[in-house]
C-alpha cells in the first residue's frame, strides 16, 4: 500500500494535537456504529483507502437515497417561484429551449460527478476529489478553495428555500387577503420556523430519515399530478407558437442576452444534485449505487421539470399580466387564472409549500454533512468542535445545528433590506458551479497528465475525457450569466451583488487560509492509501 502524499505539507504542532483530540472522538463514534449500519465489505474497504472512519450510520439505500435526491432539487416545485427570472429576460421560448438545453448539458456534469464519487465515494465530495486529482503544486490550495465554495453553497442553499417557501406563504396570504402588506419580519420568522421544523427532522428523527425520505418521493410525484393536471384541465392553452417566443422584459440590447440570463431558472432547477454525494458515508454499498442514484435522480427530476416548464409556457397567459401580480409570485397568479377558484389555487399551492418544506428537509441533511466533512479535514474555524459525532446519535449534531443558525441569522438580513438577503442567496449557484468547474477541471488534468485514475464500479469508459471537456465548455457561460442583473438601467435594488457576495467570500477564505487554514488544512489526500 503506498500514501498519496502533497508535496510540502507543513504540518503544526496544533494541528497534531487537534488531529489527536478528533481521532479520540472519532474512535469513540465509529465504536458506537451498529454492525449492520458499517455498510458492506467494499465500503469498509473504500474508508480505509479513503482514510477515514466511519461514524455515520450507514441506513440509506438505492430508492430512499432517490428520494433523497429529488426531494433536495424539488426541480418541478423550485421551477415555479423562479419562474418570474425567466418571464422577465427570455420568455416562454427561453423556458422550453433552455430547459432542453441545460438538461442536455447538466447531465454532463453529473456524469462525470458520478464517476468520480465511484472512485472516491466520501462525504467531502467535490474537495476530496480536488485533492486527489489536482497537480500535486496546487492540490491543498485548490481543495481548500473547493471545501469552502461547496460548504458556502450549500448553507447559502438552505436559507434560500426556506426564505423560498416563506415568500410563497406570504404570497398565498395575498391571494386571499388583498389588504396583506408583506411585512419583511414576517418573511424572517416564516424562514426561521421553516428551518427549525427541518432541523427537527434531522435531530430527533434522523434514523427515521431514510424512510422519511422515501414517503416525500412519493409527495414529490403525487404532487406534481396534483399540479400538473389542473392546469391542463382548467387552464386555456395557448397556440403551439408561444414556444419560439422570446422576450426582452430587462431592458437588454438584445433579445440573446436576455435570453442568457434567464437561463437561471432552467438551472435552479437543475444544479445541485451533488447533494447526494455528502450522503456518501451514509450509504450501503456508495461506491456501486451512488453513481447510478445520482443520474436515476437527474433523468426524471429534469423530465418532470420539462414537464412542468411546457405546462407553465401553455397555461402562464400574458407576461406583463404575470409580472404586475399582487401575490409577488407569478405562479400563483397562473394557479389562480387557470382554476378560477381560491380553494383550487389554495390546494395547489399549499402542495408547492408542502414539497418545498420537504426539500427543507434533505437541504439541512446535505448543509450539515459538508460542513462536517471539511471540518473533519481541518478546513474550517473550530473545526475539531464542529467535527464531532456524538456516540449513539451517529449524526454530525453540532453541524445540523450551526446549518440552523446560519440560516437564521441570514434570514435577520431580510428586516434591514431584502435585496442585501436575495445577493446573499443568489451566492449558493455560483459556489456550487464553481465547485463543479474545478472539480471537473481537475479531473481532466488528471487523465491528460497524471497517474491512472483509481479504479471505479462506475466508468464514462473510453468517452470519458471528452465529456469531462464538454461538462466544463458548458459551465463556462452559464457561471458567466449567472452574475448578471435581470434588467437594466441597473439601480441598487435589482442590482445582482453575486459578484460581490463571491468576491467577498473568496477573501475571507483566503485570508483565513493564510492567517491559520494553511498551518492545519492538509488536504485529504495525505490520508489516502491505495494500491500499487
Amino acid at each position: 500500500m503506498t500514501t498519496s502524499k502533497v508535496s510540502d505539507i507543513d504540518i503544526s504542532p496544533t494541528g497534531d494535537f487537534n488531529d489527536a483530540i478528533l481521532d479520540d472522538k472519532q474512535d469513540a463514534a465509529a465504536s458506537s456504529v451498529a454492525a449492520k449500519y458499517r455498510g458492506t465489505a467494499t465500503d469498509q474497504k473504500d474508508m480505509m483507502t479513503l482514510g477515514k472512519k466511519q461514524v455515520l450510520r450507514r441506513n440509506f439505500r438505492f430508492i430512499t437515497m432517490l428520494g433523497f435526491g429529488s426531494t433536495v432539487i424539488c426541480s418541478w416545485e423550485v421551477l415555479l417561484p423562479v419562474f418570474s427570472f425567466v418571464i422577465t429576460d427570455g420568455g416562454y421560448g427561453s423556458l422550453f429551449w433552455g430547459f432542453i438545453a441545460v438538461t442536455c448539458g447538466m447531465l454532463l456534469v453529473y456524469a462525470s460527478l458520478a464517476e468520480m464519487v465511484s472512485m472516491c465515494p466520501t462525504a467531502g465530495g467535490q474537495y476530496h476529489w480536488v485533492s486527489e486529482f489536482a497537480p500535486p503544486k496546487y492540490q491543498k490550495i485548490l481543495s481548500y478553495m473547493t471545501g469552502w465554495l461547496c460548504a458556502t453553497g450549500w448553507q447559502v442553499f438552505l436559507a434560500s428555500v426556506a426564505f423560498m417557501v416563506g415568500g410563497i406563504i406570504q404570497g398565498l396570504i395575498a391571494l386571499n387577503n388583498p389588504d396583506y402588506g408583506f411585512d419583511r419580519w414576517h418573511a424572517t420568522l416564516l424562514t426561521i420556523g421553516i428551518s427549525a421544523f427541518a432541523t427537527l427532522f434531522n435531530t430527533a428523527l434522523a434514523v427515521r430519515l431514510p424512510l422519511i425520505e422515501g414517503i416525500i418521493l412519493i409527495l414529490h410525484i403525487a404532487g406534481f399530478f396534483g399540479v400538473f393536471i389542473p392546469l391542463w384541465v382548467l387552464t386555456p392553452r395557448a397556440p403551439g407558437d408561444v414556444l419560439l417566443q422570446f422576450t426582452n422584459n430587462g431592458g437588454w440590447p438584445t433579445t440573446g442576452i436576455a435570453a442568457m440570463i434567464g437561463l437561471t431558472t432552467p438551472l435552479t432547477a437543475l444544479i445541485g444534485y451533488d447533494c447526494s454525494v455528502h450522503l456518501s458515508e451514509e450509504l450501503q454499498d456508495a461506491s456501486y449505487t451512488m453513481p447510478r442514484a445520482i443520474m436515476w435522480t437527474v433523468g426524471p427530476n429534469a423530465t418532470l421539470g420539462f414537464l412542468m416548464a411546457i405546462t407553465l409556457c401553455f397555461t402562464g397567459g400574458p407576461i406583463d399580466d404575470l409580472l404586475e401580480t399582487s401575490t409577488g409570485q407569478p405562479f400563483i397568479t397562473v394557479f389562480y387564472n387557470g382554476t378560477r377558484s381560491l380553494a383550487g389555487a389554495n390546494t395547489m399551492v399549499a402542495i408547492v409549500v408542502v414539497c418545498l418544506t420537504s426539500c427543507c428537509i434533505s437541504e439541512v441533511a446535505t448543509a450539515s454533512r459538508q460542513l462536517w466533512s471539511f471540518a473533519r479535514d481541518n478546513g474550517l474555524p473550530g473545526s475539531t468542535w464542529i467535527a464531532h459525532v456524538t456516540p449513539g446519535w451517529n449524526i454530525p449534531l453540532r453541524s445540523v445545528l450551526i446549518s440552523f443558525v446560519i440560516t437564521s441569522l441570514l434570514a435577520c438580513i431580510n428586516l434591514g433590506s431584502t435585496t442585501a438577503l436575495n445577493a446573499i442567496n443568489s451566492l449558493g449557484g455560483v459556489s456550487v458551479l464553481s465547485s463543479y468547474f474545478i472539480t471537473i477541471a481537475c479531473l481532466i488534468w488528471r487523465r491528460l497528465y497524471g497517474a491512472p485514475l483509481p479504479p471505479r464500479r462506475w466508468s464514462l469508459g473510453k468517452f470519458g475525457l471528452w465529456i469531462n471537456i464538454a461538462a466544463l465548455c458548458f459551465l463556462v457561460p452559464l457561471w458567466f450569466f449567472s452574475f448578471w442583473p435581470l434588467a437594466q438601467p441597473v439601480t441598487p435594488q435589482n442590482m445582482n451583488w453575486n459578484s460581490t457576495m463571491f468576491g467577498g467570500m473568496l477573501i475571507v477564505s483566503v485570508v483565513y487560509y493564510i492567517a491559520y487554514g494553511r498551518k492545519v488544512y492538509e488536504g485529504p489526500v495525505v490520508y489516502v492509501k491505495r494500491d500499487e
